[in-house]
């Protein structure tokens, strides 16, 4: 299957499991006409696969040390990285970002193998509306000193999401934006 056979399949599962119409309220505390539930795809076996896929097509040319990013989102999704780039012969690391540092045990923020200062990361979530979730890791990164490359997003609501990334210059690419799915 070539890669935009996968990317429309992709979008198939996504429209026909993972988009919803109604009333809702986003994490964002805005209201919305639609609702989209990614993990419902993502944490399939097809929908972590052509995730996975379509992730490491966008950084191919990025080179970074590891992808990741905030938890829940990313969570399938950096599974299914972390595999395929293995199976893949390229081994990619991948962390998640917890929303506070674990009480207990080494107290950590990042989970993963260990990121160290100067490395360069692609941070990744299913659905981005106001950036919120990748600004908060954003500044853990900026922390930690690792340059962030790029932050890619399964599905872009193009609600500020790529303006709050560009106050910290890091461009947002989305495989997807909401206009794909309410045309």
């Amino acid at each position: 299957m070539t890669i935009d056979q996968e990317r429309n399949e992709l979008f198939h599962l996504l429209k026909t499991q993972a988009f919803f119409k109604g009333k809702f309220i986003l994490s964002s505390g805005k209201e919305s006409n639609f609702y989209l539930d990614a993990r419902i795809v993502t944490l399939s076996a097809a929908g972590a696969y052509l995730t996975a896929r379509l992730v490491l097509e966008m950084i191919k040319e990025d080179l970074p040390d590891a992808v990741g990013g905030p938890t829940l989102g990313a969570d399938p999704m950096v599974g299914a990285i972390a595999s395929l780039s293995h199976q893949q012969g390229c081994g990619l690391n991948t962390f998640i970002i917890r929303k506070q540092p674990k009480a207990h045990g080494k107290q950590r923020q990042v989970e993963g193998p260990l990121l160290k200062e100067g490395e360069s990361v692609v941070i990744i979530d299913d659905v981005a509306t106001t950036g919120k979730a990748f600004v908060e890791s954003i500044e853990v990164l900026q922390k930690m000193n690792v340059n962030i490359k790029k932050a890619i997003c399964l599905i872009d609501r193009c609600e500020g999401a790529l303006e709050a990334l560009a106050k910290f210059k890091v461009p947002l690419e989305s495989i997807f934006t909401i206009n794909d799915f309410i045309k």
